[in-house]
């Protein structure tokens, strides 16, 4: 491991810790709720944010989704294909993610997180320079890929804490 591994595994565990924070004590309902009915709710930010990371590193390592191999996506048994992420669901689609507990968002989150640090020790600065996708300009590396994922699960995640935080508040 290098230092700029050691970071991006810091940052991860952020979003894992957050959240952690953020399911800590909710029930169905609260994981459900929106704050208007084009809102996104709790559960579908974390469900969201964990299936981005998921397919991300899975595709960076060339290896199955935890989703599917682990048989996260049978647990859950929502109504999408087995290769959603969530990436433009429509309120209808938010709406489908409920009935799903903190215990199962967790342990999907917890598994991902897991499989992640995994991938993560075994890389080396110069993997981060390794170009992943060419349809950009310029053309993505697996180092700025994965600061992406960063930002867009601690963004979800910051969006599912305020959520919290109203819900709570009222």
């Amino acid at each position: 491991m290098s230092a700029g591994t050691d970071l991006l595994i810091d940052a991860f565990g952020r979003i894992q810790e957050t959240v952690d924070d953020v399911l800590a004590g909710l029930g169905t309902s609260e994981l459900s709720a929106r704050l208007d009915e084009d809102a996104n709710s709790i559960g579908w930010l974390v469900w969201h944010l964990t299936r981005i990371q998921d397919d991300h590193i899975a595709d960076a390592a060339g290896t199955d989704q935890i989703w599917t191999s682990q048989g996260w996506y049978e647990r859950f048994a929502l109504p999408f294909a087995d290769a959603d992420t969530g990436f433009g669901h429509s309120s209808e689609d938010v709406a489908a993610v409920r009935d799903v507990s903190r215990q199962l968002l967790n342990g999907y989150h917890g598994a991902v997180h897991d499989n992640t640090v995994r991938y993560l020790k075994d890389l080396h600065v110069k993997d981060l320079e390794q170009v992943v996708d060419e349809g950009w300009a310029p053309p993505v590396t697996l180092g700025v890929r994965l600061v992406s994922v960063i930002a867009d699960d601690l963004q979800h995640a910051g969006q599912a804490a305020f959520i919290r935080g109203v819900l709570r508040r009222g």
